[in-house]
């Protein structure tokens, strides 16, 4: 099932249409005019990407060109939230999904660390279901089912639903909004344990989101909400995790805004390793006496001036500076030998298209999830290729574009034999490994 916009997610904009053949029909980007969390229409923008192509847009020719659509930052002068000022309709970017969780090796030895954390807040609760949004492969639901607990994963991409399906977590192909929680619900009842990792900034209505997840949220159930902090993107100049599936960039203050508006409270917080910087925000729909941990993130905000335009002023101009940066240490690598890159990524694409590097620089990338291989990467057209392939061609460098998972990528590579040296872009500054 796909959902379209609820008229009220499109009252207070302006409809932008953008038509191609290739590789979507009829793609639609409409301009922001009211916030995604207050629906304030005091939006300033600051920081302009240029025109892209969707990052997970990969080719099969890379003779075709591909469409580019606006990629720029606007900043909401009322809840401080952080986000595009174009939307793309999720039809167009998640009913077919090339990202596979199962293929980080991070993400697996997360998925038991966080059952731990989820159970040990929801107090263990046998006469439910765990329920994940965004449920992807069904790694992470796989531990609560280890544990006995009956599951449920919820994902839009009908290819990666069925690959969950076949290694034996129920998943529906839904995208996730209040109509699809009611039918969830009169299915099977309210659920106790209910995650959403690393999806709420990619939906195009945050709001219809939220307000699925309180309905389906238990009285005495426990939400565990995940996202990309933007905290950490602004202290370590993420501008690559900035493209079209990331609508907004969420601070701590704008997360329990919106949380708070469908009734659902924080009442503790934890970091995550995945995405280079993310918090895991717990809620319940009874108000509880906050954590040291979440009572120290709404100080730090307020002391680092997180939710202020001045410094998202200033990260936009440390963006520029980076590139320049980034570029200088490129050429003098390879200057030196070879250089081949490694990760082919949403980020890869932001930060290549941004960078202005092409094949014609960095001849190929390596990936070891099988749906990229072979492809070629949006706008840039590099060809994407297994890691063996790579290896043999004996590079004198590795541009390590998945970066968030750069200590798990240096450790495959030295063992299968690499001895070469690591670019690494990301966090500020760039630099050599």
């Amino acid at each position: 099932m796909c959902r379209k916009l609820s008229t009220e997610a499109l009252r207070g904009c302006l409809s932008v249409a953008y038509e191609f053949d290739f590789p979507y029909t009829a793609t639609m980007l409409e301009e922001v005019r009211a916030c995604r969390v207050c629906g304030s229409d005091s939006l300033t923008g600051f920081f302009d990407l240029g025109e892209q192509p969707f990052a997970n847009a990969l080719l099969k020719d890379p003779n075709h060109p591909d469409p580019r659509y606006p990629l720029a930052l606007v900043f909401c002068n009322e809840c401080s939230l952080v986000q595009l000022s174009h939307r793309a309709r999720e039809e167009e970017l998640f009913s077919e999904y090339v990202w596979v969780t199962g293929t980080s090796k991070k993400i697996h030895e997360f998925a038991d660390i966080f059952c731990d954390r989820l159970v040990r807040r929801a107090g263990e609760p046998k006469d439910s279901y765990v329920l994940e949004i965004a449920s992807n492969d069904g790694t992470l639901l796989k531990p609560f089912q280890k544990r006995g607990y009956s599951v449920l994963g919820i994902d839009p991409a009908e290819n990666i639903a069925q690959m969950a399906r076949e290694s034996g977590v129920p998943t529906e192909a839904l995208f996730w909004g209040k109509d699809t929680a009611q039918h969830i619900v009169q299915k099977r009842g309210l659920s106790k344990m209910l995650f959403a990792r690393n999806v709420l900034p990619h939906v195009s209505d945050q709001r219809d989101f939220v307000e699925g997840l309180s309905t389906t949220l238990h009285p005495d159930g426990v939400l565990a909400v995940e996202v990309h902090y933007a905290g950490i993107i602004l202290r370590e100049l993420h501008y690559d995790s900035i493209y079209h599936e990331h609508h907004c960039y969420f601070s701590l203050k704008n997360l329990e805004r919106l949380l708070n508006d469908f009734g659902m409270y924080a009442f503790d917080i934890e970091e995550s390793p995945v995405s280079g910087g993310s918090i895991i925000v717990y809620a319940k729909k009874q108000q509880m006496q906050p954590s040291a941990s979440l009572l120290a993130l709404r100080a730090s905000e307020e002391k680092n001036g997180v939710n202020t335009r001045s410094s998202w002023n200033k990260f936009a101009e440390r963006a520029s500076a980076h590139k320049t940066a980034l570029l200088s240490l490129f050429q003098k690598l390879r200057s030196k030998g070879s250089v081949l890159g490694y990760g082919a990524s949403a980020r890869a694409s932001t930060l290549l298209n941004f960078c202005g590097i092409t094949r014609e620089t960095l001849p190929s990338i390596a990936d070891k999830n099988p749906l990229k291989q072979g492809l070629y990467t949006a706008g840039t057209h590099i060809p994407i290729i297994p890691i063996d392939q790579m290896l043999s061609q004996k590079p004198s460098s590795v541009f390590v574009l998945a970066w968030n998972f750069k200590d798990e990528i240096i450790e495959e590579l030295r063992e299968m034999g690499f001895r070469g040296t690591f670019l690494i872009p990301f966090p500020d500054p760039p630099h050599i490994l």
